[in-house]
Parts: C-alpha cells; structure tokens; sequence
C-alpha cells in the first residue's frame, strides 16, 4: 500500500546539508517526491511511497542529521501525484 505525506520542517537547518541527507535517506528507502526551501524559511518535502518507506523516512526528516536543531513539524496527508523520484527543488 502507499501513501503521500507533506511535511513543514523549522528549525536551524543548515540547508545544504539537511537538503542532501534527507535526500540520501528518500534515495535509500526508495520513496519519491521532492524537498525545497520556502521563502518563509521553512523546509517543504513531500514524500511519496510504501507506506513503511514513507514513515521511516518522515522520521528521519523529523529527527535531521546530527547538527540539525528541529523546532517545529507540520505533516500533512496527500494524495499520490506519481512522482518517479526524489528531487531537490529551487538549489
């Protein structure tokens, strides 16, 4: 079964790198879809795929790699829009 999911990351993110681990992890577990900053300063990533696949990998966007200082998550339910990977918009 899948399933989509949107999710608003805040935080001190140092965008680069967040940008390129959450993509190394959406590669890793094979989900599709897309991440990239939002002129208010929050990070948009949409995530597309196995059910299982898509939880882990919201975890991990939820925890970020070991500098990152999360301090807000907005997940919200989508429908499938058929992605065929998983991209980083507006580099």
């Amino acid at each position: 079964m899948k399933k989509a999911v949107r999710l608003f990351i805040t935080g001190s993110l140092q965008s680069l790198f967040y940008r390129q681990f959450i993509k190394q992890h959406a590669d890793a577990y094979k989900v599709q879809g897309f991440l990239r900053n939002r002129e208010d300063g929050r990070v948009e990533i949409f995530i597309e795929g196995q059910v299982d696949a898509v939880d882990a990998v919201i975890a991990i966007c939820k925890r970020g790699p070991k500098h990152a200082i999360i301090r807000s998550t907005e997940e919200r339910e989508e429908r499938l829009q058929g992605f065929k990977e998983f991209k980083i918009l507006n580099f």
